[in-house]
């Protein structure tokens, strides 16, 4: 399978979702799972999209619970968009085992009528993300699954639609064959998690095991202060930071300040700052300044 850095490469951010995109969210841990959906369903609520949302083995109250406990949860009234319809959470088997098994062609037109509904309610478009894992429960017809995947991506490929669909699969559950050919069918790519920042100089990425920021690019006087506040926000979270500099080309002495100042809260409580994958220009810089030893620092080199 493709590494991390190249899926990357090859990502769109879940913000930069149009109609006609069929993604891909291949995950392996439930954080980063979680901020791409908020996302997914906040954006897509507020641009007046009516958002379907296919749970497998979790109750529709548990995935209202933790979209409640993201941090910008308080923006969002879910309470009122489940109300008017404007958001639907269905378990996997009222939507795919509604004829006692599963058949692709039902499904794709299932969908479709999701999609009617959502336009005679004068919803602009249609959200809809499904958790995949139902797949391999050994449903009746599942061993169809993959016809349906082909099924729903010719339609966006060959069809103008006011949709969008992100489909969601736990790499920890997938073998490797199976899985290199879903994502295979998803032309459109993989989705990711939005950037924090990124104004073509500097771009900040969120790291979710262990906590903290990926950082390409160049950090200097012009990107300080959005860096300074990615800093502040993730550190309000977390007594531990991971800064993975692997992507960094330049880093003045202002910058390695600002980074090794997140050791200290704004309350004055002392934080572990692990810096991965540090390259040799900053690991000198560190050396010259005789900040490698610092207390709470952890330098992993590149």
């Amino acid at each position: 399978m493709t590494s991390p850095s190249e899926s990357r490469a090859r990502s769109r951010a879940i913000g930069g979702m149009k109609f006609g995109d069929h993604l891909c969210l291949p995950y392996d841990n439930d954080l980063e799972r979680r901020s791409a959906l908020f996302t997914f369903v906040s954006d897509g609520l507020a641009q007046g999209h009516k958002v379907v949302y296919v749970s497998d083995g979790v109750a529709p109250d548990a995935v209202l619970g933790w979209l409640r406990e993201e941090p910008e949860a308080d923006l969002v009234d879910f309470d009122d968009a489940l109300k008017n319809d404007h958001l639907v959470i269905l378990p996997a088997e009222s939507a795919y085992l509604a004829t006692g098994r599963f058949d692709p062609d039902e499904i794709v037109a299932l969908f479709g009528t999701h999609l009617e509904m959502a336009l005679l309610q004068d919803h602009s478009g249609l959200r809809l993300t499904c958790e995949k894992t139902f797949s391999l429960r050994g449903w009746p017809g599942s061993d169809r699954f993959a016809e349906f995947e082909e099924k729903i991506e010719q339609i966006f490929q060959t069809m103008p639609v006011s949709a969008m669909a992100l489909c969601q699969y736990d790499t920890r559950w997938f073998g490797r064959r199976s899985l290199e050919r879903l994502l295979a069918v998803h032309a459109g790519g993989n989705a990711r998690v939005d950037d924090v920042h990124d104004d073509g100089t500097l771009r900040i990425a969120p790291r979710f095991t262990p906590p903290g920021l990926s950082l390409h690019g160049t950090i200097e006087e012009s990107s300080l202060p959005a860096l300074s506040g990615a800093l502040a926000t993730l550190a309000e979270r977390t007594d531990l930071l991971c800064l993975d500099l692997s992507g960094v080309g330049f880093c003045d002495m202002a910058g390695l300040r600002l980074l090794l100042d997140a050791r200290i809260s704004a309350e004055g409580r002392e934080r572990q700052v692990m810096l991965r994958e540090v390259p040799e220009s900053i690991v000198e810089l560190l050396r010259a300044a005789g900040w490698e030893g610092l207390p709470g620092l952890y330098v992993e080199e590149g």
